[in-house]
């Protein structure tokens, strides 16, 4: 009786030491989930519930149908917004349309040079991208304006060397923001390339109005 339980004792250890080196199988059930669990008596979800509740898509699709100025569909009120902020007198205090034409941009000019915006197609481009003007570029350039106005009179007073020296600055912060590898605070992220999405078109601009500034003098 000994010898028998001896012999069981000894026949359970060798099972369960091989089934310890044994590979548990990497296969995993692909199950499909969905809200009719599979039956065919369930209900279509998206055929039974509301527009609204179908997606990003469709939600947006149903706000802009039902609601006029909602925060989804909503315009960035231009004129509004000059005529609370009062630039157009601070424009005229700025002296920036005299500068202007001290630096040879006068209504002969202006005249000239709408054919050749008309033959670029910058009209065409700018149509086809309202929303995208209207909301993103049009508050970027409305909202700094008091700030930026004086500024803007300044280098347009001085010509294009202060343009030039804008466009340079802006390269060169983001030049250095790059090599001594800034980051964003709270965040982690790289300034050189969230920052550089801000100073590179800048530096862009800036560049085009010096040479436009320069080229008006020749």
């Amino acid at each position: 009786m000994t010898s028998f339980r001896s012999t069981l004792l000894l026949l359970v250890a060798t099972i369960a030491a091989s089934s310890a080196f044994v590979v548990p199988s990497a296969g995993r059930a692909n199950t499909k989930l969905a809200e009719s669990f599979g039956f065919d008596f369930a209900e279509d979800t998206y055929e039974n519930q509301p527009d609204f509740l179908k997606g990003e898509g469709e939600y947006k699709t149903w706000v802009g149908q039902t609601t006029d100025n909602s925060f989804i569909n909503r315009q960035y009120n231009v004129i509004r917004r000059v005529r609370e902020m009062n630039l157009l007198k601070t424009t005229a205090d700025a002296g920036i349309l005299s500068k202007l034409e001290g630096q040879g941009l006068d209504l002969v000019t202006i005249e000239k040079l709408l054919p050749v915006i008309e033959d670029t197609g910058a009209l065409s481009i700018a149509g086809n991208n309202q929303q995208l003007l209207v909301n993103l570029v049009a508050p970027l350039l409305v909202e700094p304006a008091p700030l930026l106005l004086p500024v803007v009179a300044g280098a347009v007073e001085t010509g294009p060397s202060a343009f030039y020296l804008a466009s340079a600055v802006c390269l060169g912060l983001d030049a250095a923001l790059f090599a001594t590898g800034a980051e964003l605070p709270f965040v982690g992220l790289s300034a050189g390339v969230f920052l550089g999405l801000l100073l590179v078109p800048l530096a862009g601009a800036s560049g085009v109005a010096g040479y436009a500034l320069g080229s008006l003098k020749k």
